[in-house]
């Protein structure tokens, strides 16, 4: 079988599937500003090309054969993705189009989703996808353009750049809650200290920044997300260390306290970071989000790497 049977004219393939969208040549042809003859001619053109009859012709109708059926199904999938493919690619060259992204739940809700109206009036070029974050950091994907990231800043293979997260709140319940007032650092021995599987030493950290001894660092309720932690802390389980910026709105509203002040929290080695494969450094849609990203991330508060 020639490869060129294979291959049948796009505008053969078109006009089968405005056929089959409008039921019938009459409207079809209407919609292709074509003859009625003329789309006839091109569906029976293709059926000769293909060497399969895809319509069944009765009393001047036309009904899919079953082997129609299937084929329409995957025409119109390539013919929209073909479609969309274009249309990004020619949007991209301006700058803009569709920019597919992973981001993590909590950063999403409390960071990135806030400050999302504002790219819209600056960039309305850009439509942002985003992409399941179990997919975070596969960018072997060719759906994923980027993705904000927790971690160091190092992952093989990408370029990243620092966002947010370094800055860590202590917070507590409000007074009444059942945990154990705290007043001075050594006071959070005698709290229940709610723990992120993604932050190990986190209070390792936090008691050798503020000279404490004598606590069990790896003691307490493990969670998987902050913005959990958050909650728990509210509903009076424990104290906690969270980024600032996942927590201020909560600490403004008095929904958890802040006992000892910013002065009671630390600079953590870990944060949010927009990361992307050097391959895609350059794409138009990603370069104008960077910079958008990055102007807001230098009004977060000190914490950023030098």
């Amino acid at each position: 079988m020639s490869l060129r049977r294979l291959h049948p004219p796009l505008h053969l393939l078109r006009t089968f599937g405005t056929v089959v969208r409008f039921g019938g040549i009459s409207r079809a042809a209407e919609a292709l500003h074509l003859t009625q003859s003329a789309v006839s001619k091109q569906v029976q053109e293709l059926e000769r090309w293909i060497g399969v009859d895809l319509f069944e012709r009765s009393r001047k109708r036309l009904v899919l054969t079953p082997a129609g059926e299937r084929y329409e199904k995957v025409v119109t999938g390539l013919l929209a993705r073909l479609e969309e493919a274009t249309l990004e690619l020619i949007t991209d060259s301006e700058g803009g189009g569709a920019l597919h992204l992973s981001v993590l739940p909590t950063l999403l809700a409390k960071w990135l989703i806030p400050r999302l109206p504002q790219l819209r009036r600056q960039q309305p070029q850009i439509t942002l996808q985003f992409v399941p974050y179990v997919q975070g950091y596969d960018f072997a994907d060719p759906a994923l353009d980027c993705s904000i990231l927790f971690g160091d800043g190092h992952w093989p293979g990408a370029r990243s750049h620092y966002l947010a997260g370094r800055d860590v709140a202590l917070i507590a319940p409000r007074r009444g809650l059942g945990e154990a007032e705290v007043r001075m650092a050594r006071d959070v021995g005698r709290c229940t200290r709610l723990r992120h599987v993604s932050v190990p030493t986190a209070w390792q950290d936090w008691c050798g920044a503020h000279g404490v001894a004598g606590i069990d660092a790896l003691a307490g309720p493990q969670f998987d997300q902050f913005q959990t932690m958050v909650r728990a802390v509210m509903a009076g389980m424990g104290v906690a260390l969270v980024p600032r910026c996942l927590v201020q709105d909560e600490i403004d509203a008095g929904s958890v306290e802040e006992p000892l002040g910013q002065a009671g929290g630390y600079v953590c080695d870990l944060g949010y970071w927009l990361c992307y494969p050097q391959a895609r450094a350059q794409l138009g849609k990603l370069v104008g989000f960077r910079e958008w990203l990055l102007t807001q991330a230098e009004a977060e508060p000190a914490g950023a790497p030098s």
